[in-house]
């Protein structure tokens, strides 16, 4: 398994850097990226036969039938054939993807190159676009989303061999790690984003790459795992700016290898350039320069109040409800009530300065588990406390196995520890409402403090504890099942045919209204679509966090250009824009005029008023589609 994580790494660093170069060559097509996969096959051919690497020989039938023949591997095996056949039964709508990851990739590969989106949504900007760079091959050589979702399964799949092997390098025992490696990936974060376009676990096998090929190299000396390290932190830093303090716990891995510098300094600076672009350093320097901030922070006109010890201490309040949470909770509003009832005014006014999400400020809660908002998820939440409660009765203090008798152990201790440093420094500067979802890249790192020495691997042979992991598969699959982007059952049939007293039931009401809306968000746009003539190949949009992506379809049919508050009649009719799709209340906030005085200043005719359902917490909007002069 380490080879194709390894195949992985270097494939996800090429692309990245494939896009790079090609926006510079302004051939970011479909030419473009079917040369530039010519060449990385033909590298990858040429590595094949001088390394003498066989990728998929531990994939043999035979292989495969001895190893999921024992239950938990067998659980993982059908939890990711329903991963795999939901992907493929549904489109992708994931609400990020659908509002800026996509629809950027839309726009540079309309432009022929990476720049700098004309709009006020600067999240199509500013943001890593390591995953990004990854998938835009796919579109421009498929004209479709509907193979997206493969990266994401192939980061699920990758993430058992790389648990267990960074779990047994820092000390956790072989059985301990085996159980672990299997219950791990039934985290609610993982689970429900492999299916889809959440870009959180993307960044899972990075992350345990690059800490696992770091401690490879330390005992190997071998260049392929020196050189993977580096393009895995790279890669992991691209993935998501929330991964950068994982840089520290790699740093200090890669100490003990650091001899390997001096080694082969011609390829080590061949793979730095190649890392560089890898990384999130040529976003940084792009945002510093548009933008004027090297995070891209600012552009979003985010201005919060610095207050690093409310914001540790609430963030960890946060990670433990939602991670709590049960996977269905359908009480969610009793919760937020309550949480707003007790929570003084102070406080809660300090809360509302120091978060750029409101939701952050009253600790709420949603009605189910989704792409946008898991975390680690109650069921391994639970059982990880559960684990190490009874470890702590058995061995106390010492169950967290700090050792500092020889250089090796204290190396071993901190290594341990590191992780838990930074998801600290990241709790104390995160304004994010969702933050059990962000640390997906952290949870398998940060195991391991707490699964070292004996007693756990005593724990996982006894009968409680494995009845305590199969109720963990059962709740996975639970979630699976009705997960509103991808049910596995008729969900809208079922509901459609309930008793008309049942159906009353404000809470089969929610369930009905948010199964329709997730079902119709891949092509929420459908309905302004069928109204566009068909020459309209340019079309004007006034949007802020809405999914775009729905407006592209099919894929290179038209162009979506965003319209801005200096925007005149003049710039609109110099890009070809005759018709703009707007929402009225919206644009009002943003142009601080009334919409139909606007649409009046252009010249403009209101043709269509067109009400549009896209998001379950604010039912029916209209929207205009305005035809210019």
């Amino acid at each position: 398994m380490s080879n194709i994580a390894l195949l992985w790494v270097w494939i996800c660093a090429y692309l990245n850097g494939t896009g790079w170069v090609l926006s510079g060559l302004h051939a970011l097509n479909a030419w473009g990226y079917a040369a530039a996969l010519l060449v990385g096959l033909g590298l990858l051919a040429v590595w094949r036969k001088t390394s003498g690497v066989h990728l998929f020989d531990h994939l043999r039938g035979p292989v495969l039938r001895r190893r999921f023949r024992r239950p938990f591997p067998l659980a993982y095996l059908i939890l990711t054939g329903l991963i795999l056949f939901s992907g493929v039964l549904y489109a992708p709508s994931n609400y990020d993807a659908m509002a800026y990851r996509l629809p950027r990739m839309l726009h540079w590969l309309a432009a022929g190159q990476w720049h700098w989106i004309h709009t006020i949504f600067p999240r199509l900007n500013g943001r890593a676009c390591g995953v990004e760079w990854v998938l835009t091959p796919l579109i421009a050589l498929t004209k479709t989303d509907r193979l997206l979702f493969l990266t994401n399964i192939i980061s699920y799949l990758l993430m058992p061999g790389l648990i267990y092997s960074v779990f047994t390098r820092l000390g956790v025992r072989r059985r301990t790690a085996w159980h672990w490696m299997w219950i791990m990936p039934t985290g609610y974060c993982f689970l429900v984003q492999a299916g889809g376009l959440g870009n959180d676990v993307f960044g899972v096998p990075l992350a345990l790459a690059a800490f696992d090929f770091a401690l490879r190299a330390k005992s190997s000396g071998s260049a392929r795992d020196f050189f993977t390290a580096i393009l895995a932190a790279a890669m992991m830093t691209a993935a998501k700016t929330s991964n950068l303090p994982l840089l520290l716990p790699w740093g200090i891995a890669m100490l003990s290898c650091w001899r390997l510098v001096f080694r082969w300094p011609v390829r080590l600076a061949a793979v730095a350039v190649l890392a560089v672009f890898a990384s999130f350093l040529p976003m940084a320097a792009l945002n510093t320069h548009f933008a004027h901030d090297w995070t891209g922070l600012k552009s979003e006109g985010s201005s919060v109040v610095n207050d690093p010890p409310l914001r540790l201490v609430s963030n960890v309040i946060m990670v433990a409800i939602q991670n709590l949470v049960p996977p269905v909770f359908p009480w969610y509003k009793n919760w937020d009530q309550a949480v707003q009832n007790a929570l003084p005014p102070a406080l809660n006014q300090r809360l509302r300065l120091a978060y750029v999400e409101p939701g952050a400020a009253g600790f709420k809660l949603d009605s189910m588990q989704t792409e946008e908002n898991a975390g680690l998820g109650f069921g391994v939440t639970l059982l990880l406390l559960a684990s190490v409660v009874a470890a702590t009765r058995q061995n106390g203090w010492k169950l967290f196995h700090w050792q500092f008798d020889s250089p090796a152990a204290t190396g071993l201790t901190l290594l341990r520890w590191a992780p838990w440093i930074s998801v600290l420094a990241l709790l104390e500067q995160s304004t994010i409402f969702t933050i059990a979802r962000v640390l997906t890249p952290y949870y398998g790192l940060l195991l391991p403090a707490l699964l070292a020495g004996p007693a756990q691997a005593r724990l996982v042979r006894q009968g409680w504890w494995r009845l305590l992991a199969g109720a963990v598969f059962i709740m996975a699959l639970g979630l699976l099942a009705v997960l509103p982007a991808r049910p596995l059952f008729p969900a809208q049939s079922l509901l459609a045919a309930l008793p008309s007293g049942a159906a009353r039931s404000p809470l089969v009401q929610l369930a009905q209204r948010t199964y329709e809306i997730y079902s119709q968000r891949h092509d929420a746009f459908a309905p302004v679509l069928a109204l566009l003539p068909p020459d309209a190949k340019t079309l004007g949009l006034f949007t802020y966090d809405d999914p775009e992506a729905a407006l592209w379809r099919p894929f290179g049919s038209r162009k979506i250009e965003h319209v801005c508050p200096p925007d005149t009649a003049a710039d609109l009719k110099q890009k070809g824009i005759h018709y703009v799709l707007i929402h009225p209340q919206k644009l009002e906030a943003w142009f601080h005029q009334p919409a139909a005085d606007w649409v009046r200043s252009l010249g403009g005719t209101v043709v269509h008023i067109i009400p549009l359902d896209i998001r379950v917490s604010d039912g029916p909007q209209d929207w205009w589609l305005i035809q210019l002069p």
